[in-house]
């Protein structure tokens, strides 16, 4: 019986003896959810895992383009797009794109994402060439202004991702988890790049039309475990790939909640692991905000939520109001003031 591990994670300065830490954060747990296709969930003692288990929940992970995580990160979304679902149109020239960089560094972002084609349900697909019009030009205008802070090229392209890394970006963040264009796993590799690995079922243009999951939380989790391992043999270190479960892409309201609501599982990969729902449809949804801009209350309630079990990278619009959620959330819940 292949079975799931997912930490039941708990936060606070006073912890039983033998608590573990999971994963050189601020989370520590006892007990283990253990999941599975065919038999009905249980809870164990962590005493009770597989060393092999145990070590992927509790490793510390390495820092990637020089970011720890021992801390919650931020990760500030600057798409250079006409058309995104939040801000298109907003930072398409350079300068643009500086001011906002700077913006979102000043404000608490510890690593800038850079897109050149959207991704919301319905997008069509943008040539390369067009795309890399937008980014490499933005990414080399940023590190020209001084910023030294890391950036990711969020791109499903090879030829894309290897222009952004000589413009000066530091991550490849691929949305389709490496299936899309199997040469960008090569140039990544060339380069010594680390990459981020999302799950997405279907094709921006058509994955919100009736997406079905036998199970949503171990079908994302398989995915994301057969790509990763894959990019491991491949060539990739482990510590050098970040897990992205891909909230909204291909899924509904209900496949969004249960993901959030068991997103601990994720640190069973043994890798960092990123959250991205700022300003999605289900917050507006179930926050009754039709428009995406006034979303970022709901976002950062779910970064939250996301935080408390141990996820280490938040990728949000609004980093100010994000940043000084954290930093409040951090002072009252994990320090201890005896």
């Amino acid at each position: 019986m292949k079975r799931y591990i997912r930490p039941l994670v708990q936060i606070g300065p006073a912890r039983p003896q033998g608590a573990h830490t999971l994963a050189g954060g601020w989370c520590w747990f006892t007990h283990v959810e253990v999941l599975s296709r065919t038999d009905e969930t249980i809870v164990l003692s962590a005493s009770n895992l597989e060393q092999e288990e145990l070590a992927a929940l509790t490793a510390v992970r390495t820092p990637i383009a020089d970011l720890a995580f021992d801390t919650p990160r931020l990760m500030g979304i600057l798409n250079v797009t006409p058309d995104s679902f939040s801000d298109g149109g907003r930072h398409q020239t350079p300068h643009d794109a500086v001011t906002e960089a700077l913006k979102m560094v000043a404000t608490g972002a510890d690593l800038i994402d850079i897109g050149g084609e959207s991704t919301r349900p319905g997008a069509v697909t943008v040539t390369s060439d067009e795309e890399i019009l937008r980014t490499a030009p933005a990414i080399k205008a940023i590190r020209d202004a001084g910023v030294v802070t890391p950036i990711s090229i969020d791109t499903r392209k090879a030829s894309v991702g290897h222009a952004a890394i000589a413009a000066g970006a530091d991550i490849v963040n691929d949305v389709s988890g490496f299936i899309y264009d199997p040469a960008l796993a090569v140039s990544c590799l060339k380069t010594g790049t680390p990459v981020c690995v999302m799950h997405a079922q279907g094709d921006p243009a058509t994955m919100q039309d009736e997406p079905y999951y036998e199970d949503v939380l171990l079908d994302v989790y398989d995915f994301l475990k057969i790509q990763i391992d894959g990019l491991v043999s491949f060539g990739i270190p482990r510590h050098s790939i970040i897990a992205d479960p891909g909230i909204g892409f291909g899924k509904n309201q209900t496949h969004n909640l249960k993901l959030l609501n068991r997103i601990s599982l994720f640190h069973s990969l043994g890798v960092p692991v990123l959250l991205g729902a700022s300003r999605k449809k289900f917050i507006g949804a179930i926050g009754n905000e039709p428009i995406a801009d006034r979303r970022a209350a709901g976002s950062v309630g779910v970064a939250l939520a996301a935080i408390a079990q141990g996820v280490q990278l938040i990728r949000a619009h609004d980093i100010a109001d994000h940043k000084q959620a954290v930093v409040l959330w951090q002072a009252s819940v994990t320090q201890d003031l005896n």
